[in-house]
């Protein structure tokens, strides 16, 4: 293991899908949503809300040994009448599963589809937030700042309006609406990280504080 080593954190919805990571040693994306990570020296796990006491979390990882492309039919053959069954799937093939000390939690129950990281970041993290590698020194920057002030910042924020949607380096969830930080806005010096940090804390104030729940 190397710092540098590729990690892909991916979403696994049900029991029954980590069954099948656990027993037969494999993970299945569809080739249409295949994320540019599928190369990585790891795979690790982030359960969903059907995992009761374990959801949004990460508790396990595991070497990724190679991958194939392959159907739906061929990776489940009992269900050959499945409307997927002719869709085209990657087939990824792992080593043994290793569960972590402590899990690395979402501490408002985010839903994610993939998170790229690194050996190094994986290991330091406590939430999913100290995954993320998209952005820059000084997203990174900004996010150890707010997070120093007692704030808790959402990276990679999916935003959703009536035109569609689009993700911002970094979020707040206010209990009143939300704070961004679109990229356009991101600081290139401390001078400014400072600046702006102190902008979005009274921002977050003005809009009734941070929620504590789902954003």
């Amino acid at each position: 293991m190397y710092p540098e080593d590729r990690v892909l954190v991916a979403y696994v919805p049900d029991p029954a899908d980590f069954a099948l990571i656990r027993e037969q040693g494999w993970y299945r994306i569809p080739q249409k949503a295949a994320p540019k990570g599928l190369y990585a020296e790891y795979f690790a796990f982030y359960f969903g809300r059907r995992f009761g006491a374990e959801k949004w979390a990460v508790h396990y990882y595991a070497e990724r040994l190679g991958h194939e492309l392959t159907t739906r039919r061929l990776l489940f053959p009992a269900e050959a009448d499945h409307p997927r069954a002719d869709a085209f799937y990657y087939k990824v093939q792992l080593g043994p599963l290793h569960r972590l000390p402590e899990p690395i939690v979402s501490l408002r129950w985010r839903r994610i589809t993939f998170v790229h990281t690194t050996w190094d970041r994986f290991q330091d993290a406590r939430e999913i937030n100290d995954l993320f590698i998209e952005g820059g020194e000084y997203v990174d920057r900004l996010y150890a700042t707010l997070k120093e002030r007692g704030l808790r910042p959402e990276r990679n924020y999916e935003v959703k309006d009536a035109g569609g949607s689009y993700h911002v380096p970094l979020a707040i969830p206010c209990r009143d609406g939300r704070v961004e930080v679109t990229a356009d806005e991101l600081p290139q010096s401390n001078a400014e990280i400072a600046n702006l940090a102190d902008d979005i804390t009274r921002a977050v104030v003005a809009r009734g504080g941070e929620s504590q729940g789902k954003p």
